[in-house]
């Protein structure tokens, strides 16, 4: 397996920069308290998953959106529709209807979903959005975060401090962020482009990053010739 890419394209250092680096700013300007952090995942192989820090509650995957990976996301999303899957309903999963927003959702649903780890400073205006938000369905959550003030703030600030431009709301971008997270002891697939969380199986706190990076090397091997894959994982600091 190729190692995880680092391309030094514009558009790829602003999701690493920005969406990686800049995210603990972000976070932390919303209220979240830095007792865990983003790390880079280096590679997939069990020798270097085991030099990232643990516990890890989420993973964050970017990957690019090709014709091979549209194609399964079709068929994938056919076969759970015939064929169902149980979610829990302590999922926390929100649709993406903001271009260009899979980083903050991809954040929000890490957070969301790990609230029994993390801390949040008082009066933070990210736990009051995952408390107003919390009973709404997918597409209210996307709505609702459309219309927060607080978070677009956050994300236009925090987004100056990177040093490179971030893409317009309606410039057409080919990569994407997910979210892995584990709850009640299952392997969720977090993304806002899809329907519904998909289930990955069974996990545990301990196994959750092997287990999450099996599903990662799936999406690597979908498209063989592609090197803009880059995992992070939400370590405790």
């Amino acid at each position: 397996m190729p190692p995880l890419s680092h391309d030094p394209s514009p558009l790829i250092e602003f999701y690493i920069l920005h969406g990686f680096i800049l995210a603990g700013t972000f976070l932390r300007q919303l209220g979240l308290v830095p007792t865990w952090q983003f790390g880079d995942v280096y590679g997939l192989e069990p020798e270097v998953l085991s030099l990232v820090p643990r516990p890890v509650c989420a993973v964050l995957l970017l990957f690019p959106i090709t014709e091979k990976y549209e194609t399964f996301r079709q068929e994938e999303e056919a076969k759970i529709k015939a064929q169902g899957q149980e979610v829990s309903s302590d999922v926390y999963f929100m649709k993406q209807t903001i271009g260009n927003a899979c980083g903050t959702i991809g954040l929000i649903h890490a957070v969301a979903n790990n609230q029994r780890h993390l801390e949040f400073e008082p009066n933070s205006p990210l736990k009051a959005f995952l408390l107003q938000s919390a009973k709404m369905s997918p597409e209210e959550k996307a709505t609702f975060l459309e219309k927060d003030e607080s978070i677009r703030v956050t994300h236009e600030s925090s987004a100056q401090e990177g040093q490179t431009e971030a893409p317009s709301l309606d410039e057409k971008v080919d990569l994407h962020f997910i979210a892995f997270v584990n709850v009640e002891g299952h392997l969720y697939e977090l993304d806002g482009r899809k329907p519904f969380p998909i289930v990955h199986g069974k996990t545990t706190e301990d196994t959750f990053l092997e287990d999450s990076a099996e599903v990662c090397k799936k999406f690597m091997a979908r498209d063989p010739q592609e090197l803009r894959f880059t995992v992070v994982a939400l370590s405790k600091a």
